[in-house]
């Protein structure tokens, strides 16, 4: 643990807040050790936090004995996003007249040390009409020598994939973990749809330079009949150079199943991402810069439906970057985003659009930290291409909001 500390000093810019403040009163560290810029995005040392399975202790103290261990606390932290949005629809209704969402997301995080080699999160929604169990982890993490460790996750979640079990980088992989607020218009997983109800095991070797994630998962949340299951797999390294903390990776998704809860008896799952990103300091100011690419085939004719794709005509594929600059370190940034994607119509895409044809988003944003566990977020993405001539939402999207956790 001294020498991660130490690893995290030797990076240190001026940062922001942490999404889960449960962990900042487990550790006794403040928040903005495990994130860049500001949360949700991790930097090294919060990725080796999340790789040791939230079992890091510092801040409190434990009960211990013959096999326990555990903080003298449980640790909890209330998250909420009241937003505003504004799309520019010909229609007066919804977000085209202005729309007050209050709260988007309210939940309650809980998590931390479990014993040891064990720990867990748990986010309950508050909000209505949610699932109080959205999404759960307990990993089981073991070190094997210096610098080697084997974790074993299970997991269930209602809206963040198969990669819920396991991930550490913010390009919109998993969609927990991105720099701004309009995730399909920056990431191109999340273009594709990846952020899909998923119950798995997740299995990972993880090292500083590199981890491997394979995970089995059936489309469900919560109890699942499915079987046999989907696959999903991801490698990814994450080495410095030049002061610069670096991340390149591929995922994919595959398998077939029998899920007696699909609309069709069988589905699949067919998609692949690649993905990067690096953050440093670039004449004294925090920059990150992210980049995904990535492709979801098209479904068979016959019974099996790719759950990222139902055309049985054309592929989908996208591409996204986003650049992201602290102008004022540890308390403004400015992000700039691109997105370009294709779809069959199958997946909504972005801004609502449900109809086929090529996608092209320009992204604005800013996030001013009002305290370290307080964000004040502006996006603003305007769109182009063929299939937003009949969009409902029209082909512009702005949102303001308020992130907090505590």
């Amino acid at each position: 643990m001294a020498a991660l500390f130490l690893f995290a000093l030797s990076l240190y810019v001026p940062r922001e807040a942490s999404a889960v403040p449960a962990f900042a009163r487990q550790t006794g560290m403040a928040c903005n050790s495990c994130h860049f810029q500001h949360f949700p995005t991790l930097n090294a040392f919060g990725r080796a936090f999340k790789a040791g399975g939230y079992t890091m202790v510092g801040g409190q103290s434990l009960i211990e004995g013959d096999f326990l261990s555990l903080p003298s606390t449980l640790n909890a932290s209330l998250l909420a996003k009241v937003r505003y949005q504004k799309t520019n629809g010909d229609t007066e209704t919804g977000t085209n007249k202005g729309e007050l969402q209050f709260p988007d997301e309210a939940a309650l995080l809980i998590g931390g040390r479990v014993g040891e080699h064990v720990g867990f999160l748990l986010e309950s929604s508050l909000k209505d009409g949610d699932s109080r169990f959205t999404s759960f982890k307990m990993p089981f993490t073991y070190t094997i020598g210096d610098d080697t460790k084997l974790s074993v996750i299970p997991f269930t979640t209602d809206a963040a994939g198969p990669a819920y079990g396991y991930e550490l980088l913010n390009t919109g992989a998993v969609r927990i973990n991105r720099p701004i607020e309009h995730r399909e218009q920056m990431s191109a997983q999340q273009f594709l749809g990846t952020d899909t109800s998923a119950t798995g095991i997740a299995f990972v070797v993880h090292r500083e330079l590199y981890h491997a994630n394979y995970t089995m998962w059936a489309h469900n949340h919560g109890d699942t009949d499915a079987g046999p299951y989907l696959h999903y797999a991801r490698l990814a390294f994450t080495p410095t150079y030049a002061g610069w903390d670096l991340g390149a990776g591929v995922q994919w998704w595959g398998g077939e199943s029998k899920n007696t809860s699909a609309a069709t008896l069988y589905e699949s799952a067919d998609a692949w991402a690649l993905d990067a990103q690096a953050q440093g300091i670039v004449a004294g100011y925090p920059v990150g810069v992210y980049l995904s690419y990535g492709k979801a085939g098209k479904s068979d004719a016959g019974d099996t439906a790719n759950i990222f794709n139902t055309s049985t005509t054309d592929d989908n594929s996208a591409f996204g970057t986003l650049v992201e600059v602290g102008v004022i370190p540890g308390r403004l940034t400015l992000a700039a985003g691109f997105l370009s994607g294709d779809a069959s119509g199958s997946v909504a895409g972005m801004n609502g659009n449900t109809t086929a044809g090529s996608q092209t988003a320009y992204t604005l944003g800013a996030n001013y930290q009002l305290a370290q566990n307080v964000n004040l977020v502006w996006n603003s993405s305007f769109h182009d291409g063929d299939s937003f001539d009949a969009n409902a939402n029209g082909d512009a999207l702005h949102t303001f909001q308020i992130f907090s956790a505590f």
